[in-house]
């Protein structure tokens, strides 16, 4: 079960926000991602993210229910919504209802460098598949 919660917008959307685990090892220097996912490398424009590895994924959605169905449809088939412990910030919510897709994500707070913010990433970012170098 993932950490996260929800935010009932007044046009009567939801913004639902999950922290998921990572599939990263501690120490590399890839970018981690849901445990469903490919991992992605991580590109050179800043430092590896921290051993904790967790992911924030936020949606936007008619309602909770859509919103959970959104991310099944994208192969997250184990995530379920219980409770709202941790909600999404107001800067969380203005970052996914400015997004065309209103699907974003990025490590979590605890897993980022202190002096660099990371910027949010479209969710086809984390799922596609990995290039190969030759």
């Amino acid at each position: 079960m993932a950490a996260g919660g929800f935010c009932r917008l007044p046009d009567g959307n939801v913004v639902v926000a999950l922290n998921l685990p990572g599939t990263t090892a501690p120490g590399s220097t890839e970018r981690p991602a849901p445990s469903i996912a490919r991992p992605v490398p991580r590109a050179a424009d800043g430092p590896p993210p921290a051993d904790d590895g967790t992911v924030r994924v936020l949606v936007l959605a008619a309602n909770r229910a859509r919103a959970l169905t959104r991310l099944r449809n994208l192969g997250m088939r184990a995530i379920y919504l219980r409770g709202n412990a941790a909600p999404p910030t107001p800067d969380e919510i203005t970052a996914v209802l400015h997004h065309p897709d209103g699907l974003i994500w990025r490590t979590s707070p605890p897993c980022r460098a202190t002096t660099t913010t990371e910027l949010w990433h479209p969710i086809r970012a984390l799922l596609r598949r990995p290039t190969t170098r030759v």
